[in-house]
């Protein structure tokens, strides 16, 4: 059975589309069907990090209108088999997005045997992030070690539990909460909230905890979904998120600040 997942924040520049990117290239590379929809309408940023921009030629809103089928629309990664991406439009408004149009397209997908298909929304709570998160049957609430950042996750958690399709029937999306550019030695000296304040304030399943590294900004710029690079702490750390999704039990990584080294531990080893 189809499921849909929303990966979502209500702040901009958390890192939601690396996180979409790189936990639809880990499902796929675990073998399961995958679609990655953009629906950051008129910003569209999906493509470039999965690297496939020249490879477009339609796109959402074109399919939604009618003037191509998904088919033709989506886009077959060429590194990761069942990998597929159906990128949002540049010219249009996030108005060209209609209830009606986004259920089709997923319902299409659904049909044509998609195991999973994530939504990366935009940021804030306009109409693009609101028909990311209107079909989820879960999502992924992506969020920075700040407070700006923690307090509009909160608000999008509201949203999710009253405002989407699940909620209208009288069910529950099940949330999943993951924490980027983490860094454990700006926690230990105060400059960031710590992975456990950020639970216990928001109160959902933590999902895992991406070190703060520069391969994300590189793998972005080399449009390689950054868990392709299995030297990267942050590339292992979003492969161990997919593996908690599907159900394996893994520890977390890379939340313990690194000791530092005394002179003769430097000079000695």
């Amino acid at each position: 059975m189809s499921k849909v997942i929303v990966v979502t924040s209500g702040k901009g520049g958390v890192g939601k589309t690396t996180s979409s990117a790189a936990f639809a290239s880990g499902l796929a590379a675990k073998g399961h069907k995958t679609a990655v929809i953009d629906f950051d309408v008129g910003l569209r940023n999906l493509d470039l990090i999965m690297g496939v921009e020249r490879r477009v030629v339609y796109d959402f809103v074109n399919v939604i209108n009618g003037e191509a089928t998904l088919k033709q629309a989506l886009i077959k990664d060429k590194r990761v088999d069942n990998l597929y991406i159906l990128p949002a439009s540049q010219t249009r408004d996030k108005d060209a997005l209609t209830t009606e149009g986004v259920e089709s397209v997923i319902n299409e997908l659904k049909e044509d045997g998609f195991d999973y298909i994530v939504c990366d929304s935009p940021a804030g709570i306009e109409k693009g992030a609101f028909m990311a998160l209107y079909f989820a049957d879960e999502a992924i609430v992506v969020t920075n070690p700040e407070v700006s950042s923690v307090r509009d996750s909160d608000r999008i958690l509201g949203i999710l539990q009253s405002r989407s399709k699940v909620a209208e029937e009288g069910g529950t999306v099940k949330e999943h909460l993951l924490i980027t550019r983490y860094s454990p030695d700006r926690v230990e000296g105060g400059d960031m909230l710590g992975m456990d304040d950020i639970v216990e304030i928001l109160s959902i399943p933590l999902i895992g905890v991406i070190p703060e590294s520069g391969s994300v900004l590189q793998a972005s710029n080399s449009g390689v979904p950054v868990v392709m690079d299995k030297e990267s702490k942050a590339g292992q750390a979003y492969m161990d998120v997919v593996s908690r999704f599907l159900g394996e039990d893994v520890p977390m990584r890379f939340i313990q600040a690194e000791q530092k080294k005394g002179f003769f531990k430097k000079l000695f080893g």
